[in-house]
């Protein structure tokens, strides 16, 4: 949601459609989530466009203690040497700030992040609109609260078209983890440090079409296809929630 960092974060949680498991991560200890959400329950959203005034386009996203800043630059010659071709080119790069995790000193850059956003995102992207050229996503991770790349690819999402980069539609992402016999969507960092397996769902929302789904750990077919109903459902909504932030940031800008 645009606006400033006081307004009211929106939520995008899934439909629970009447399921309630048992708040149990094992069979002797009752179990609650660190910040009090129920299990099918995601963090409040909070979205901002044009928080890097010298980039083509950018976004700053805030979900609970994880935020995150990307900026993208072009469409821009190549500085490599390029064989023709009728499509632009993606180049993407996550990093985290030295600051962003309990362990200080840290940050990084992260290749396979950087792949992975590459992937989320190339399908969404019209690379005909630009041929010859590149376009340059640079994410940085704030600090790290969990779900750290679902959050990066929203808000990469949000940087691209406040760029004016011609997508198909936007890209949502949100990640469940397993923990016992729970699903546990949106995880905080605690919650990552000790699932069994977790489950990443990149789509595009008005079109319902995965860009890219990512699993960990061991499932049965049946706990995959309610962990991905989960996340289609919560990226739904975490979509409209998107559009509504460059609805509100266009709309300020014509005033």
């Amino acid at each position: 949601m645009a606006g400033k960092p006081n307004d009211a974060p929106a939520t995008y949680s899934p439909s629970l459609k009447n399921k309630k498991h048992p708040f149990y991560k094992n069979s002797d200890l009752d179990w609650v989530r660190p910040d009090g959400r129920g299990f099918h329950q995601c963090r409040p959203a909070f979205f901002r466009t044009g928080a890097v005034n010298a980039a083509s386009g950018s976004a700053y996203a805030e979900l609970g203690n994880t935020k995150v800043i990307v900026s993208v630059f072009g469409p821009r010659e190549s500085k490599k040497a390029m064989m023709y071709s009728d499509i632009g080119r993606l180049n993407c790069n996550v990093s985290y700030t030295t600051f962003a995790t309990s362990v200080r000193g840290q940050g990084s850059d992260h290749k396979e992040f950087s792949s992975m956003l590459h992937k989320a995102l190339e399908g969404a992207i019209r690379l005909e609109t630009f041929p010859k050229t590149t376009v340059d996503i640079f994410a940085l991770v704030l600090e790290s609260g969990g779900s750290d790349f679902p959050v990066l690819i929203s808000c990469a999402s949000l940087a691209l078209a406040d760029a004016g980069i011609m997508l198909h539609d936007l890209v949502a992402a949100v990640a469940v983890s397993s923990l016992g016999s729970n699903l546990v969507i949106d995880p905080v960092s605690e919650e990552e440090s000790y699932q069994d397996g977790s489950l990443l769902i990149t789509c595009m929302p008005s079109r319902y079409e995965v860009t890219q789904l990512t699993i960990t750990g061991e499932w049965s077919t049946s706990r995959i296809n309610e962990a991905m109903e989960l996340c289609l459902d919560a990226c739904t909504k975490l979509g409209k929630v998107m559009r509504s932030c460059l609805k509100e940031a266009a709309s300020t800008t014509t005033d």
